[in-house]
């Protein structure tokens, strides 16, 4: 009996927003395209507001699908399309080579950093894209390589986004950003996959996923790179709704560039999107907060971030 829960748990792990994929396999009207890095194709959703206004420089969000996931998983599991369409900027769903992106624990060897870097420059060939505001989010494996990409890719990134992901233990050592960058954590304190006090990535007993710092420790590290003030200033997130999660904000300003480092951290919550579905029952992934709106949360902090 134990043998057979480590076998389903491990299955699991394997494909974690697998499972969110087939439950929001619904697509959106988005656009697919195909570029090719290093003679071989990698493919993107895209989704451009019919009613940019013309003459106009526009933002662009670049969303990552967590482990197991895809490209068209995540447009429904996040509703950043219909955000963009009121906001007015460009999304572009980005999609691995093996369901997993190279974010520093050996889960591809794919080269991501390149590929998003010629997404990019594809994307500022064919729209009137800002370069200075271009920014990265993702769940899990998503969010672990957005911050690969504020390591690596400093230079066309804006700010990020991570959510139920803190950084890889092996990225922390050799990330040398070329500039601060402003990040954002979400993240459960009951999150059963990546630990919030850091360790092993994935359920107990099953296959390890890699490590990870703690998510203090990960906010430490950027706030040491941006030279943040040491001033905290935190507060409780109004409640959106009674689901047992409570939201704390803390945010720590004044980095160079005007940079900051935000975290939100969800009491109660779990390995999940907050304001997102409950793709898989709690007992498995814990609660999905309703307290906090993660997508619009996340817009409002890009917007006023820009590249120096």
């Amino acid at each position: 009996m134990r043998g057979a829960r480590l076998i389903f748990a491990a299955a699991l792990v394997m494909g974690i927003l697998g499972a969110v994929a087939l439950a929001v396999r619904a697509r959106a009207m988005d656009d697919t395209r195909t570029i090719r890095v290093d003679d071989l194709a990698r493919k993107y959703m895209l989704h451009v507001p019919t009613d940019l206004p013309p003459g106009r420089r526009i933002p662009v969000v670049l969303v990552f699908h967590g482990g197991g996931g895809h490209d068209w998983s995540m447009p429904n599991f996040t509703h950043f399309d219909a955000l963009a369409d009121d906001e007015g900027f460009i999304v572009a769903y980005p999609d691995s080579t093996n369901r997993y992106w190279n974010d520093g624990r050996n889960e591809s060897s794919a080269d991501d950093v390149g590929f998003v870097r010629a997404l990019i420059d594809d994307l500022e060939h064919t729209y009137p894209v800002d370069p200075h505001r271009v920014y990265a989010t993702g769940i899990s494996n998503g969010g672990f390589f957005s911050n690969r990409l504020a390591c690596d890719l400093t230079d066309k990134i804006a700010a990020i986004a991570s959510v139920a992901a803190t950084m890889p233990e092996d990225l922390a050592p050799v990330c040398k950003p070329s500039r601060p960058i402003s990040v954002l954590y979400m993240h459960g304190t009951l999150d059963p996959l990546v630990p919030i006090g850091g360790g092993k990535v994935g359920f107990v007993h099953g296959r390890s996923r890699g490590m990870c710092i703690s998510l203090d420790a990960a906010s430490k590290f950027w706030r040491e790179n941006d030279q943040t003030s040491s001033m905290v200033r935190a507060a409780y997130v109004q409640s959106l709704s009674k689901d047992s999660t409570r939201v704390e904000r803390k945010t720590w300003s004044g980095g160079k560039d005007g940079t900051e480092v935000v975290v939100y951290t969800i009491e109660g919550g779990g390995h999940t999107w907050p304001g997102g579905p409950q793709y898989l029952p709690v007992f498995l992934v814990g609660k999905a907060s309703q307290n906090l709106d993660a997508t619009r949360t996340i817009w409002e902090f890009f917007k006023t971030k820009s590249l120096p």
